[in-house]
């Protein structure tokens, strides 16, 4: 056998005892591989509406831990597969639920970050800020053509925000409330298609270990160290998960 034959039946050869043992091919890209900031939310299964919120820097090919790892709520029923940057879940493994609009669970997944808000005129963050008025709404209505955008009633109208259910000034429409003092959005479901969920944000809690309707819920200060920490320059993603699914999912989506 000439030795070209033989260093070609060697290669073919140590290239399949590799894919027998289980080493990886390249890996197909992934929307968030330039991510260099993540968040990470963990709960202990689909129903659960606790649990806690870790961030991650980008270091060479892996992530590390910024800080302590803090607790948050979510929606009161538990998480559900959401739409964003990761594969479609479409009925999620092993009968995993799927996010709806008005079921009480926040959307898992991973997802990019919208636009900070609060009730401040502005806010020590590098993300593009909002600054709330009393005018202001995110559109929670089925079959809305403004479905999951805030929008302002001035611009739009008093008629297309008059059945939302989520004015951003809660503290001028729901008794002082507080929640959307600070805030950011999670991009979720964003084609905005009606009925699959809207207004998801992160935002500061009513009190601590009370859920949400959908959103992911903080302390202040947790709050306030993201804020300060964001930066869209390094092309943040929000991720949530149930922990058994971050198991299942996290090498092939190179995870923290």
């Amino acid at each position: 056998m000439k030795p070209r034959a033989v260093v070609s039946l060697f290669l073919a050869a140590l290239l399949s005892s590799c894919a027998a043992r289980g080493t990886p091919a390249t890996a197909a890209p992934l929307p968030w591989d330039d991510a260099q900031q993540l968040v990470l939310v963990l709960v202990p299964d689909w129903d659960s509406n606790t649990g806690t919120l870790q961030r991650y820097g980008r270091e060479g090919d892996g992530w590390k831990a910024i800080g302590a790892a803090a607790e948050i709520t979510v929606g009161r029923a538990g998480v559900a597969w959401g739409i964003g940057l990761h594969p479609r879940q479409a009925d999620g493994p092993q009968g995993a639920p799927v996010k709806r609009e008005g079921d009480g669970r926040a959307p898992a997944g991973v997802f990019a970050l919208g636009d900070a808000f609060g009730y401040a005129a502005d806010a020590d963050t590098r993300l593009p800020y909002l600054a709330l008025g009393e005018s202001q709404y995110c559109i929670d209505v089925d079959g809305s053509p403004l479905y999951n955008r805030i929008v302002d009633a001035k611009d739009v109208g008093a008629g297309a925000v008059k059945d939302s259910t989520e004015p951003m000034r809660r503290d001028l429409h729901a008794n002082g409330d507080q929640r959307y003092r600070e805030g950011f959005v999670i991009r979720h479901n964003p084609r905005n298609v009606s009925g699959m969920g809207s207004c998801i944000f992160a935002h500061l809690w009513k009190a601590p270990g009370e859920p949400t309707a959908g959103c992911t819920a903080m302390a202040p200060a947790t709050m306030e160290a993201l804020l300060a920490w964001l930066d869209p320059a390094r092309k943040p993603v929000f991720v949530l998960l149930p922990q058994a699914e971050h198991e299942r999912l996290k090498a092939a989506w190179r995870l923290p």
